[in-house]
């Protein structure tokens, strides 16, 4: 079983309500590929500027997170045809990821669902 934390973004907390992550999560696809029956241990909304992303991937990983996933939207964006890299959420994402990974000292990925076509997901640690 592998337990999975959720870091979202504040700028799309009020639109999308995590369904197709969730999805994606139980069934082990996108961005959670290769994860053994993966379970939530948690989720989070980090606010700009995301000075507290560290304490939030330590928080997940006190409850049993093995791995933090950033959502796509931080880092993509929805386009007619899918979803494509860049112009997402947030400017500052790469930096969030890597702090995250260094305080908790776990594996962070860049990607939840909707992953843009020939996007493999980023594994920092």
């Amino acid at each position: 079983m592998s337990k999975i934390g959720i870091i979202r973004c504040e700028k799309n907390e009020t639109k999308c309500p995590l369904t197709s992550c969730f999805k994606a999560l139980s069934s082990a696809a996108e961005g959670f590929a290769g994860c053994e029956e993966p379970e939530i241990a948690g989720v989070f909304t980090c606010r700009c500027p995301g000075e507290n992303v560290a304490d939030m991937a330590r928080i997940l990983k006190s409850k049993g997170a093995e791995r933090v996933h950033f959502c796509t939207c931080l880092f993509s964006r929805k386009e007619k045809d899918g979803w494509a890299l860049g112009d997402g959420f947030c400017e500052d994402v790469d930096r969030l990821v890597r702090q995250a990974a260094d305080a908790a000292g776990i594996p962070c990925v860049k990607g939840t669902a909707h992953l843009p076509h020939g996007y493999v997901p980023e594994v920092i640690e």
